[in-house]
């Protein structure tokens, strides 16, 4: 069969491949042939016309190869093509006809073949079958050459692949990766991709040297014609017919639009260019780094101006007059004032600042939008809450509209102050100009939420962050589950640590104190404990904050017992208790008007180091209440060395306990210092002090003579 359709369809062979690809089920109906009589279809059994025997084909003429003389001259495609084919739909027809013999198959994979001839070339001179195909039949041809030509093309592109996965420019970038940590599957797939990388660079350069070889061979066959014909007619037929024959070529299209992001900004968006044009306007193509024209050379009177410029005192000196005299001497451009400001801001940044601040007002200077992002980062960046907030209505006034370079900027300075209400302003502008938020940004935003005691909005920013595919980072999960910790909030911690093992993120022994802070807060020793056991269970050793947290959870229920079996039992395992855990002791013991256990502790902590802060606190609370006042006056005299360090609930604590203590003055001068901080005394220890102070004061009884 194959040395038949060769023989008939070699002028054309490309066509066959050419066509198959685009045939339809649609277009797949047979040509109309001339009325035969009878006609008979294939799905009864092959007939010729006028005859009452089946067909009797030779079996060897499906299967046979072609002659050496034929082999020579018939196309390779083709060859595979049909083999391919007949491969393929071969199982079709026994599966549909599994009582007929192979001859009578044979025959019929013939005829088909007959009929795909003709089909895909008119104009081959073919012998088509009388015989009919059915729709179905039709389809099945269909399908079954369009999956031969995917196959082959498959085939194409991995015999093609085969010589660039082992092409030396792919090994060196496989063994760069494999140096840097890149194995597996990830490896195998990234060469791949560079070894179709290659191909389609390949490709793309061998179409442009076939354009190049067509438009050459187009030039020389338009000067072999002007040197052949000199006539103004045959010069006329010729051009009609180059014309005619010439295809307009150009170069291949990139697919898809060119995306380019940059910080999370998708630039490949068309206002970006006018965005650009402005750009271009207000800076008249001017470079950083790169002036127009050389700067004017600053030598005499000038240089002595400037050098009086750069050694002034910011405090004290004026840089107005000198800059005005600098300006009249060098009359400098845009260019000229920024090298000065280069060079004062390599001497002094505050006087950099101060310059720059001026300058804005200054017409050759030709102030931009940049100029004003710059000298606001600059304040930012020196806690300058003001100045930045002044330059930002200096802006609103000249009618400048700050950029998204300002709105991060100031998002920045107002998350590192805390100011929640302005943060959230500059948030919403940046994502009205189109920014897409990045991890640094979210970071600042879930941090200014955390300053307003608010973890459940910064919570929700998390999961904002997750479906925009921005993956949160380590430490704003820390920072959340510190918060949540802090606050006694045990859902929103263990939401937070359960988050943190969905993305990947390993528990830690900072995350385990945490969750025990947090039950801690939450009044909850039990649930304290369980996780206290899990960390250690996990492989970490609790140390000396872990172990204080858990010691004060038993401490708010006063399970002194529990307490004890938790410290004996890190003891056996070789655990030193710290300083923070015998300050819990030292507070828990001076509740109990435990004095003696106190001291002997608050002698353990002075033998590692200095007694904290907060064991001052718990040590003039006891000796309050135990009334011995000059131990508790001593204690007493530290705090009011550092009230600034006291807290609201300690300032109330300690009013409570000198007020048993009988020591009304002293405690009427603490609670003068806690209402200039703007502290509230609790209610059952503001009634406490107005009745002390409603009672007579109290005397110390005379010391007996003589015998008691």
């Amino acid at each position: 069969m194959r040395s038949l359709l060769f023989s008939r369809l070699r002028p054309n062979a490309r066509l066959l491949l050419s066509r198959i690809a685009f045939v339809s089920f649609t277009q797949s109906t047979h040509p109309p042939l001339l009325p035969l009589t009878p006609t008979r279809s294939l799905h009864d059994q092959s007939f010729v016309a006028g005859s009452s025997q089946p067909v009797e084909y030779d079996p060897s003429r499906i299967i046979q190869l072609a002659t050496p003389q034929a082999e020579d001259e018939e196309d390779s495609a083709l060859n595979e093509f049909l083999s391919r084919f007949v491969w393929a739909i071969r199982p079709k027809i026994n599966d549909a006809y599994s009582d007929l013999p192979k001859e009578t198959v044979n025959s019929m994979l013939l005829v088909i073949c007959q009929k795909v001839a003709a089909l895909m070339d008119s104009t081959a001179a073919v012998e088509d079958s009388p015989v009919e195909l059915s729709e179905d039949l039709w389809k099945t041809i269909v399908e079954v050459s369009n999956s031969v030509q995917q196959a082959m093309q498959r085939d194409r592109v991995r015999e093609d692949l085969k010589k660039y996965i082992h092409s030396e420019e792919v090994k060196e970038m496989c063994r760069f990766a494999a140096d840097i940590g890149i194995r597996g599957p990830m490896l195998r797939e990234l060469r791949f991709k560079w070894a179709r990388d290659k191909l389609e660079e390949v490709k793309f350069y061998q179409s442009l040297d076939k354009m190049r070889e067509q438009a050459q061979e187009q030039e020389e066959r338009e000067k072999r014609a002007l040197l052949t014909s000199g006539s103004d007619e045959q010069h006329t037929s010729l051009a009609k017919e180059n014309d005619a024959e010439s295809k307009v070529t150009s170069l291949p299209q990139r697919k898809g639009k060119i995306k380019f992001k940059i910080y999370g900004l998708d630039l490949s968006h068309p206002k970006w260019a006018e965005v650009a044009e402005k750009a271009a306007e207000i800076d008249e193509g001017y470079v950083p780094g790169e002036p127009r024209e050389p700067l004017q050379p600053v030598d005499g009177k000038c240089r002595k101006v400037e050098d009086s410029i750069l050694s002034l005192n910011v405090k004290r000196d004026d840089p107005g007059p000198l800059l005005e005299e600098w300006k009249e001497l060098l009359r400098p451009r845009r260019d000229d004032w920024l090298a000065l400001l280069d060079r004062i801001k390599e001497k002094n940044a505050v006087l950099y600042m101060k310059v720059a601040e001026l300058l804005l007002n200054e017409e050759s200077f030709e102030a931009n939008v940049r100029d004003y992002s710059k000298l606001i980062d600059a304040y930012a960046k020196e806690d300058r809450v003001e100045d930045a907030e002044r330059l930002l209505k200096l802006m609103a006034e000249r009618g400048i509209k700050p950029d998204v370079i300002v709105s991060l900027i100031l998002l920045h300075m107002y998350s590192k102050q805390g100011n929640l209400d302005a943060a959230k302003e500059a948030f919403e502008s940046m994502k009205s100009e189109g920014f897409k938020p990045d991890s640094k940004t979210y970071s600042s935003m879930i941090s200014v939420y955390l300053k307003a005691n608010l973890p459940r909005t910064a919570e929700k920013l998390v999961r904002q962050m997750e479906t925009m595919n921005v993956k949160p980072t380590k430490e704003m999960y820390m920072e959340l589950l510190k918060a949540f910790a802090e606050r006694g909030e045990t859902d929103g911690a263990q939401r937070m640590t359960t988050t943190m093992q969905l993305s990947g993120i390993q528990p830690t022994l900072e995350s385990f104190t945490l969750l025990v802070e947090a039950y801690r807060q939450a009044n909850d020793p039990d649930n304290a404990r369980s996780h206290f056991d899990h960390m250690m269970n996990s492989g970490y050793k609790p140390d000396d904050q872990c172990t204080a947290s858990m010691i004060a959870a038993y401490a708010k229920q006063n399970l002194l017992d529990k307490a004890l079996d938790l410290l004996l039992t890190l003891e056996k395992d070789g655990f030193q208790l710290g300083i923070k855990t015998y300050t819990v002791l030292v507070d828990w013991f001076g509740k109990l008007q435990l004095v003696e256990e106190a001291e002997a502790t608050l002698q353990k902590i002075i033998e590692k180091g200095d007694a904290p802060f907060e064991v001052h606190v718990s040590l003039c609370d006891m000796y309050s209440r135990a009334k011995i006042e000059s131990k508790a006056l001593k204690h007493l005299k530290v705090l009011v060395a550092r009230k600034e360090l006291l807290q609201a609930d300690q300032y109330d604590r300690i009013i409570s306990a000198l007020i048993a203590g009988r020591l009304l003055e002293d405690a009427k001068s603490m609670h003068a210092w806690m209402q200039s901080k703007g502290y509230k005394l609790s209610e059952a220890t503001a009634t406490a002090l107005r009745a002390a102070q409603s009672m007579p004061p109290y005397k110390t009884p005379p010391a007996r003579r003589g015998k008691p």
